[in-house]
């Protein structure tokens, strides 16, 4: 959870705020990763990284989910799981993550009634707890962007069903910007600026342009790459 301790509050009105959802990202595992056609399935990574980052920003609630992690699909991406180093993926053997009680209890015990989705595969992994969780009453919004599926039809195929079933099609920037909302929030405008310049691309570019070619700021730093296991031998 963010360390943030005070943040204003939004007006609602239909809109996402950081008070209003709880996020969860659903079987983002190597081998579900494989079968993606429809989407690069690195951008597929950095979004759901981006997304992953942006949560913890606001302080949301978030709820991982992994299936048959052993048998089949292998562990949540060490890049979200880095994220919430200390939290453990509820682990399912059902498809449909809202057939497991563990992971509708995690929902509820949020008291949130919006839910922002993601995960893999987009016909089965998001499709069917998206409409089901509709149907037990929860508004879903479905970031698109960090999802995939085995082809191109597939993933059409079932964002046409959540959306025509009444879910909101989203993505991990369209998100982030609806949570800030403000630029004058400093409390998290510089942790939205890192985002942004780390993973969106000609969006982050601008921003760095602007601040240093228009403001006069310095040029950002970012850490220092360090060579993993590197000695005085490593070439």
């Amino acid at each position: 959870m963010s360390e943030i301790i005070e943040r204003p509050k939004h007006s609602e009105k239909g809109l996402l705020t950081p008070d209003n959802c709880v996020v969860t990202l659903i079987d983002l595992q190597p081998q579900m990763l494989f079968g993606v056609t429809n989407f690069d399935r690195q951008s597929i990574i950095n979004n759901n990284v981006a997304l992953a980052k942006t949560v913890k920003v606001f302080g949301i609630p978030m709820v991982l989910s992994t299936v048959e992690t052993k048998s089949f699909s292998g562990n949540l991406w060490p890049q979200v799981q880095t994220v919430f180093p200390d939290q453990v993926p509820i682990e399912r053997s059902s498809m449909n993550s809202w057939d497991d009680r563990n992971f509708v209890t995690a929902i509820e015990k949020t008291g949130r009634k919006k839910i922002v989705l993601a995960g893999l595969w987009t016909e089965t992994c998001v499709a069917l707890p998206t409409i089901q969780a509709m149907h037990d009453g929860y508004e879903v919004y479905v970031v698109e962007d960090c999802c995939g599926d085995v082809s191109q039809l597939a993933h059409e195929n079932a964002m046409k069903r959540v959306i025509q079933a009444g879910a909101k099609p989203v993505t991990s920037l369209s998100v982030m910007l609806e949570w800030q909302r403000d630029w004058a929030e400093r409390e998290t405008y510089d942790a939205v600026m890192d985002i942004v310049k780390n993973h969106f691309g000609a969006y982050g570019m601008g921003v760095e342009y602007a601040y240093t070619m228009v403001h006069g700021a310095p040029a950002t730093k970012f850490p220092e790459y360090v060579l993993p296991n590197a000695g005085p031998d490593h070439h």
